[in-house]
């Protein structure tokens, strides 16, 4: 299932609250999309790791006179003391040994820790990679399989790019990514190193700048591999070199159109990031005069980044002219 209709299924499936297990190869951003759905319905998120939790941590008995009761963790949202909607998220739950999935198990079903109920809104999710994925996944209880409704993470393109787009994600990745998508989200469990979303996002955009360039390719290595930095690393030379986009909006009707698709993937990227109000006819000006696949990625990415930019006439006149590659 694709980002954009698992985050539309969980917002579906939150008013019944039935408990859900998000799987998917390490890196697609399962934990991210649950917190994006908190943020969109606006309940808190409470996140739980938990490969680094005890049993212990869902409570502990403790003496009150003759009798023992259990002192509950302050994360547990308590009925009439916690919010009256909200997520419980158990981050990574597949790592958890059986002792903890039996007490996940009674969370998922009774909707209480120790008899102690959680509010009549609140959601339990999980998130977790799959045995096959090799990422320290175990064999989850078939009675807490079987009080869950399990969602498989799929990644996709243009998801990707619209996320990517508006979480400032350098251009030169994403130009990248649209050039090379089968380097999206690479994963073999027998490599090292693996590219991901994740990877591409953390340890390459955001590496990107701040280290010298001598050090780029061994730092972006160490984040998505050998293979996907050398390939990223050579189209950075390309899009480092393209001609200045600022000048090329100057005088759009002149400037030379690159032929090598790799140029053009990279070229696009650069100009929908400097797309403005102000210079919208000549942006629309010049990615008229590229192949038509490449004005359509062009405008899509600039709209994205800008959704302003659909209300120009610029917009609207390039968008007519182009109705039948769009519909």
């Amino acid at each position: 299932m694709r980002a954009t209709l698992l985050k539309e299924t969980i917002k579906s499936l939150f008013p019944i609250t039935r408990t859900l297990c998000i799987e998917g190869a390490p890196g697609g951003g399962k934990t991210t999309i649950v917190h994006e759905v908190a943020q969109e319905l606006d309940v808190p998120c409470i996140e739980r790791h938990m490969p680094t939790m005890l049993v212990e941590d869902f409570g502990i008995l403790f003496p009150d006179g003759d009798k023992l009761h259990y002192k509950l963790p302050d994360w547990f949202p308590v009925k009439g003391k916690a919010p009256e909607r909200g997520i419980l998220l158990f981050d990574d739950r597949n790592q958890a040994g059986p002792d903890l999935q039996k007490v996940l198990a009674n969370i998922c079903q009774a909707r209480t820790l120790h008899g102690i109920p959680m509010p009549d809104g609140w959601m339990v999710v999980c998130t977790g990679n799959r045995q096959s994925d090799r990422a320290g996944a175990n064999r989850v209880l078939s009675h807490l399989r079987n009080r869950e409704t399990v969602l498989e993470l799929e990644t996709h393109l243009d998801d990707w790019t619209a996320w990517a787009i508006n979480h400032g994600v350098k251009p030169e990745v994403i130009s990248f990514i649209r050039f090379r998508p089968g380097l999206l989200h690479d994963f073999d469990p027998q490599r090292d190193q693996n590219a991901t979303p994740r990877a591409w996002v953390e340890g390459v955009s955001d590496v990107l700048g701040t280290v010298p360039a001598e050090a780029e390719f061994e730092c972006f290595k160490g984040a998505v591999g050998e293979g996907a930095a050398a390939e990223f690393v050579g189209f950075l030379r390309i899009f480092r070199k393209l001609p200045n986009p600022d000048a090329i909006l100057l005088n759009p009707t002149t400037a030379d159109v690159p032929t090598d698709p790799a140029i053009l993937y990279a070229l696009s990227g650069a100009l929908a990031q400097r797309a403005t109000d102000d210079n919208m006819d000549r942006f629309v000006t010049y990615i008229d005069r590229m192949p038509p696949e490449f004005s359509v990625l062009s405008m899509s990415m600039a709209v994205r980044r800008n959704p302003d930019l659909a209300n120009t006439q610029a917009f609207v006149k390039w968008s007519l002219a182009h109705q039948s590659v769009l519909f």
